[in-house]
């Protein structure tokens, strides 16, 4: 019964949640994690707990740029924006990995100093219990975070998710080095597996950077994407028209299209404009701007763009 109405309730979060309201469930979540694993570290001095209450943080104000830039990103197009502000998103990317990267630094430095100064780890049941609560509230949070960044294609979202779910394995991989330097009595593998986790984490920064960067630098669409593009296309243009120089790019939750638009030479102006509204009105119903540029097919097209160029100079 429990899992049937888990189920129900992760569907219905996701269909009703906007981006906005999801990163806002994502601030609350870090909330709510932040203090209870600080009470985990309070209570059993343990430097692993600690880091996971730190990456707590780096989630809560990761959640709180995302917000703001997610809500900038959905502004409209504008005199200086013409192309809209999509790519606002990748800057909470980025920001999410730098403060990653600093805050795995600062557990490396907690860690590398308890591992010179070793110090007894105390009421390891109740920190576990607090640490698991928090980490199911991750989990959570992250599945509803995934599902509606897959629904909007938000990068902002599915960035704010990944890093919750490795903050999931993060606590995991916490709770069994507390628990083994405690059954053992090896107090250093506590500090040690700190710096796993610090490892994790700058992986994971990492990733968001070159993420970032990535949009940021126009990377094309991911495989999949191009394959929809192409069989579009391909449904969508008319017989005895063609395509060539297909491009792609992304703009937070916008996937732009380029191609030139090959006709038949002796066609109208108005003909081959209907065909390109015709074909940007199907491929934005389905989720991509489409830009064409049309050429006609049987004059080589050096051919009129040498005699424009030289029109210009007589």
């Amino acid at each position: 019964m429990l899992m049937p109405a888990l189920a129900g309730f992760f569907t219905f979060m996701t269909l009703k949640l906007t981006p906005t309201q999801a990163l806002q469930l994502s601030l609350l979540a870090a909330v709510l994690t932040i203090s209870l694993k600080a009470a985990a570290w309070w209570l059993t001095g343990s430097v692993g707990f600690l880091s996971d209450a730190v990456e707590s943080l780096v989630n809560f104000a990761a959640a709180a740029f995302a917000l703001t830039m997610v809500i900038y990103a959905r502004q409209p197009p504008d005199e200086c924006h013409p192309y809209g502000h999509g790519k606002a998103e990748y800057f909470s990317a980025a920001f999410e990995g730098a403060l990653i990267l600093a805050a795995a630094t600062a557990i490396i430095i907690a860690a590398v100093e308890r591992l010179l100064n070793p110090q007894p780890i105390h009421a390891l049941g109740v920190g576990t219990v607090l640490s698991v609560i928090a980490s199911a509230i991750n989990l959570g949070t992250a599945a509803i975070l995934l599902q509606t960044s897959r629904r909007h294609r938000s990068i902002a979202l599915e960035a704010d998710a990944r890093h919750l779910l490795t903050d999931v394995w993060t606590t995991v991989g916490v709770v069994v080095g507390v628990a083994l330097a405690l059954l053992t009595g090896w107090l250093w593998l506590d500090p040690l597996v700190a710096v796993a986790v610090a490892l994790n984490i700058l992986r994971e920064g990492w990733r968001m950077l070159t993420s970032a960067a990535g949009g940021l630098m126009d990377e094309s669409l991911n495989a999949s994407d191009v394959q929809q593009v192409e069989d579009l296309l391909h449904e969508f243009l008319p017989q005895g028209c063609h395509y060539v120089n297909l491009r792609t790019r992304r703009s937070g939750t916008d996937r732009f299209v380029d191609i030139e638009l090959r006709v038949p030479g002796q066609w109208t102006v108005v003909e081959a404009h209907d065909v390109a509204d015709h074909l940007e009105a199907r491929m934005a119903a389905r989720g991509y701007l489409l830009n064409t540029h049309v050429e006609p097919i049987g004059i080589a097209p050096h051919d009129y763009r040498a005699l424009a160029a030289d029109s210009t100079h007589d």
